[in-house]
Formats: C-alpha cells, sequence, structure tokens
C-alpha cells in the first residue's frame, strides 16, 4: 500500500484521524477492536491490543493490581534477575 496522507480533525475535545478500510484489514484492526498507542522516536505506532483471556479466577481487577506493583517495583524486580 502507498503511503496514505490524513488530516488530523477535531472530535469534541479531541482530535482524531481516519484510517481507509482497506488498510484497517491489512493490518487485522477492524470496528470495535482495542488499539494501543506509542511514541517512538518521535513518530505514533499503532497496534492492535491482542485480548488475553485470564484463567479461571483471576480477574481484571487483580492483574489491575498486579500491573500497578509491577511499575511501582520496576527497577527491584530487574535488580532481582540478575541475582
Amino acid at each position: 500500500m502507498d503511503n496514505l496522507e490524513r488530516k488530523v480533525t477535531k472530535i469534541g475535545n479531541s482530535y482524531g484521524i481516519t484510517f481507509p478500510l482497506e488498510l484497517l484489514k491489512e493490518a487485522g484492526i477492524s470496528y470495535g477492536d482495542n488499539v494501543r498507542l506509542e511514541l517512538k522516536d518521535g513518530k505514533i505506532v499503532l497496534y492492535k491490543k491482542e485480548e488475553v483471556r485470564l484463567p479461571e479466577g483471576v480477574d481484571n481487577d487483580f492483574m489491575d493490581v498486579l500491573n500497578d506493583v509491577i511499575k511501582e517495583h520496576d527497577v527491584a524486580f530487574k535488580g532481582l534477575v540478575d541475582k
């Protein structure tokens, strides 16, 4: 697919960009999918967010708390890898 240009438009208090359907199909993204945005070297990178099925008995709230703990103690956890 060739380079495409789009204009940033205002949507309420936010801004948005439309994507051609062909591009989304090629990327495996469809209406209602969750996507993740990252800023890498001054460029915006868009990823389809893969859905993760949690084991039975593990809910999203637990995973949110666990993620917060991991972020808070990231340096300590990385230090343990070398031990």
